[in-house]
């Protein structure tokens, strides 16, 4: 007897209309919404007025926000009062700790597009991005300007950010008296652990074009005296020589041969018992369950000429090629992990 296996459309749909969705939560982001309703429940003149909305579309837009779970109503249409869900509250409101709107962000104002260019990717390998039409690096097509060079390195801190939080709060620093973050973008890696351990002395080293920003990022906190910034090419020159060494999405910026020379030179600064830690999007060992980490990968293609994301049994064989004596695994928040390496 044949068995009919029942099927249907759904996840074909949902998936395949995703950016619906997906356009709608970036569209809320880029006005504000959320932040704006971080100080209480709003009628729909009141976020109409705030927003310059127009009349059209204005309950279709909060109430698909409202079926998707990013935001709670009270009433219908015209008597409708709308609140921000929690999880909004927490990561999608300008200022607070643990804010996700600076990727998000730079999801609306490059990624977007850059996307819409995937098939391109994958039939060249080549990136998708600024670069698609210059013979400079990325980065310093994305450093080019003030804005775009704050977009990013707060899309940088922005999913990371809970990361850290969970790194300090998991991972063990005791034995350790001092920390590089190599790419540290705005320094906010080095702050978060300054800020839980305060035994630790921090560097954040990055390109020149980003110290500036650490710098005030770090004044800002008051940690100027714990803290500092340094520039520099971490291909070209030696890596601060410290007890730990961090690199947040560091890695599956390059190519095979790349990830190795990092490896080795955080290697040559550690002292005997030191520790690397990758703060990556860890894919599984059976390339099936973190299909954000998947997806980093192939972002990877978009916006890099080799990078992509790893398994903890490559980093695993990088690291004990490089010297390393063994490597573990830390998950922190969400999809991603700590890839640790120690000598």
């Amino acid at each position: 007897m044949t068995v009919q296996v029942q099927v249907n459309p759904e996840k074909i749909m949902q998936v395949g209309m995703g950016f619906w969705a997906s356009k709608v939560l970036l569209a809320a982001n880029e006005l504000d919404l959320f932040t704006l309703l971080s100080s209480g429940p709003k009628e729909v003149k009141q976020i109409q007025d705030a927003l310059g909305l127009h009349d059209r579309g204005i309950f279709d837009f909060l109430d698909t926000l409202t079926s998707l779970g990013f935001l709670e109503r009270e009433g219908v249409l015209e008597s409708a009062i709308y609140s921000n869900a929690p999880d909004v509250d927490v990561f999608l409101v300008k200022g607070r700790p643990a804010y996700l709107g600076g990727m998000l962000s730079m999801a609306n104002n490059r990624l977007y597009k850059f996307w819409g260019s995937l098939e391109e990717a994958l039939k060249t390998g080549a990136p998708q991005n600024e670069t698609k039409f210059s013979d400079k690096p990325v980065f310093e097509e994305i450093y080019k300007d003030q804005a775009s060079l704050h977009e990013f390195l707060g899309a940088m801190s922005s999913i990371q950010m809970g990361n850290f939080l969970a790194l300090a709060k998991k991972f063990d620093f005791s034995p350790y008296q001092t920390l590089c973050d190599v790419g540290g973008a705005n320094g906010s890696c080095s702050i978060v652990i300054a800020q839980h351990h305060p035994h630790i002395e921090c560097t954040t080293f990055d390109l020149p074009p980003v110290e500036a920003v650490a710098n005030g990022n770090i004044t800002a906190m008051g940690l100027q005296d714990r803290i500092k910034a340094s520039s520099g090419d971490f291909f070209v020159d030696d890596l601060p020589e410290t007890d730990v060494i961090c690199m947040g999405n560091i890695l599956h910026d390059w190519s095979e041969e790349q990830k190795l020379i990092l490896l080795e030179k955080a290697y040559a600064s550690l002292p005997e018992g030191g520790v690397l830690i990758a703060i990556e999007n860890i894919i599984d060992s059976e390339r099936r369950q973190n299909a954000f980490g998947l997806m980093m990968s192939l972002n990877m293609l978009i916006e890099t000429p080799e990078g992509f994301d790893y398994t903890a049994a490559d980093f695993n064989r990088w690291a004990t090629k490089a010297g390393f004596k063994r490597t573990e695994i830390l998950p922190l928040a969400g999809p991603t992990s700590a890839a640790i390496a120690y000598k």
